[in-house]
């Protein structure tokens, strides 16, 4: 996917694409140079667990070190539902960049990220259809996104798949149908997260850093009865 658009002298100084996801125990990072998006891609994982917060920078420098984030384009985040510190971290991070350099920012749930792979375990009458994409919380409740499979614009390219509810925390009485339940693979999901990235990048949509918050279908603090 190319990522060339008409713009300016400064804006064709940044190339570079950054996508972060860390709403389960593990850091994804993918990055991509839009003047060669075919060969310039790189991802890689991090089993942090509760290490994000100390070891988020240097993984991130990994892959794109510090002297050369003034040539980011633009940025994606998965925005949860997942960890509240992890997802907190990375969306955090994320904006600041983005306010600092004046670029779009995209934020994708990660349910949305992971519903084109787990959609193949649809059936085929399904997947004409709404579908659910479930994870039960102990003691809290089940959280659920709503999605469907729409055509692509492109002859031949993959289905897309459309968010039309947002993670969100099920009433008790509630029976999702049908229904997928959430499976964590970070690797495939940050890589499709750059892919949104450079998609969205290539069109020229523009995104505000402020319009990225992240999501938590439940408090992260428990209050008692």
């Amino acid at each position: 996917m190319s990522c060339q658009t008409g713009s300016s002298l400064e804006e064709d100084q940044a190339f570079l694409l950054l996508a972060l996801h860390s709403s389960s125990e593990t850091l994804g990072v993918a990055v991509q140079d839009c003047r060669d998006p075919k060969t310039s891609r790189r991802t890689a994982t991090f089993p942090l667990g509760r290490g994000l917060s100390n070891s988020l920078l240097n993984c991130v420098e990994e892959l794109l070190p510090a002297a050369s984030w003034p040539q980011l384009a633009r940025l994606a985040v998965a925005i949860g539902p997942g960890g509240f510190t992890g997802t907190r971290l990375t969306v955090v991070m994320a904006r600041t960049l983005a306010q600092q350099l004046g670029c779009s920012l995209d934020g994708v749930s990660s349910f949305a990220l992971m519903a084109p792979r787990l959609a193949v375990a649809l059936s085929d009458e399904q997947m004409e259809q709404p579908f659910w994409i479930v994870k039960p919380l102990p003691r809290r409740g089940t959280v659920a996104g709503r999605y469907q499979l729409q055509m692509a614009a492109e002859v031949g390219a993959a289905k897309v798949v459309v968010e039309l509810e947002s993670p969100h925390l099920l009433a008790e009485d509630f029976k999702a149908f049908p229904a997928l339940d959430a499976q964590d693979d970070v690797a495939k999901d940050v890589e499709h997260l750059l892919e949104l990235c450079a998609t969205a990048h290539s069109l020229g949509q523009e995104v505000a850093w402020t319009d990225v918050l992240p999501i938590y279908p439940t408090s992260p603090v428990v209050v008692s009865p």
